[in-house]
């Protein structure tokens, strides 16, 4: 199994992210600058690759899946990442938790998933309190496996509110109606790091390094 790769005189890890996402993998490769990791996402791949089913109840278990299903597949360092969005205040039938695109059994398109939750922040008055709770499973090989759902990867509280900002991303629809609570500003208003990190980039970076060097420490002994 190839793992690193030499790049002037610096090794790098090798690893491949399960999402046909460019959204989520630019923001990933984002959050891990700096970092001597390098990222790639499935449709760099040279083969098509079955997507998992997502049957958890809760992210994490919908995490490992996914890292699990595409491990089975590639035989490569593979990691997944998994999200639940959760309102503040709201019926239960409102609570999307895992299903964030899959609402009453219908699979939502990007577009629909901006028109849905627009709509449900206006029912709700114009603004939802809501936050992320985020996981993430690094498969290394069949026997050395990281999962994390950590409060540190969850998101900050931040508002889905009713009118979308001008500015929109394919992949992650939600983005232009997050606003930050504190300043009352849409995400995409704000500069720096803190525009698109909604708290959780000390979070996932830790995991990483936490995880490669525990694999890269149990291989030498």
């Amino acid at each position: 199994m190839f793992l690193y790769t030499k790049e002037k005189g610096i090794d790098i890890m090798n690893l491949i992210y399960g999402t046909y996402n460019p959204s989520k993998l630019r923001s990933m490769e984002k959050m891990l600058e700096g970092l001597n990791i390098s990222i790639t996402g499935l449709e760099n791949l040279q083969m098509k690759v079955k997507e998992a089913e997502e049957t958890g109840k809760d992210p994490l278990s919908n995490a490992v899946q996914k890292a699990l299903c595409y491990f089975e597949q590639i035989k490569e360092p593979i990691f997944s990442c998994d999200s639940g969005l959760y309102f503040e205040g709201v019926d239960e039938e409102d609570q999307p938790g895992v299903f964030i695109k899959r609402i009453h059994g219908n699979d939502l398109t990007y577009k629909e998933m901006l028109s849905y939750y627009s709509n449900l922040a206006l029912k709700y008055g114009g603004k939802l309190t809501a936050y992320y709770k985020n996981s993430i499973c690094l498969v290394m090989d069949a026997n050395n496996i990281y999962k994390y759902d950590g409060e540190d990867i969850w998101s900050d509280k931040f508002y889905i509110v009713d009118k979308p900002h001008e500015i929109y991303r394919e992949g992650f629809p939600l983005d232009s109606l997050s606003v930050e609570i504190e300043s009352m500003k849409y995400y995409y208003d704000l500069v720096g790091n803190k525009s698109e990190s909604l708290g959780v980039i000390d979070g996932f970076r830790n995991f990483f390094i936490t995880s490669i060097n525990d694999y890269i420490n149990a291989d030498f002994l």
